[in-house]
C-alpha cells in the first residue's frame, strides 16, 4: 500500500522539480520517486546473484565473518579507521 510522505522544498527546487516532471510527463511525486530510485541504483553497490552465490559458498570467508562478528559483539579487538 502506498505511503504518504510530506516533503518540504524551497521554491527554487520545487519549480525545478516541477519543470522536469512536466517535461517527463510525470506527476511531481512520481518524478521525485523515480529520481530517488535512480540515485540509489547508481550509487549503492549491490552484489549480483553470481557474487552472492560465491560469497555464500566461500566457507573460509563465512567462518572469518562469523569470528569477526562474535569478536565485535564481545568487544574484542580494535576498531581501525
Amino acid at each position: 500500500m502506498p505511503k504518504v510522505v510530506t516533503l518540504r522544498l524551497s521554491d527554487d527546487v520545487y519549480h525545478l522539480f516541477s519543470h522536469y516532471a512536466k517535461d517527463d510527463n510525470r506527476t511531481l511525486s512520481n518524478f521525485i520517486e523515480t529520481a530517488a530510485k535512480k540515485y540509489i541504483e547508481q550509487n549503492i553497490e549491490y552484489a549480483d546473484e553470481y557474487e552472492m552465490h560465491e560469497i555464500k559458498n566461500n566457507t573460509g570467508l563465512n567462518e572469518s565473518l562469523k569470528r569477526g562478528y562474535k569478536d565485535a559483539k564481545n568487544k574484542k579487538g580494535h576498531y581501525i579507521v
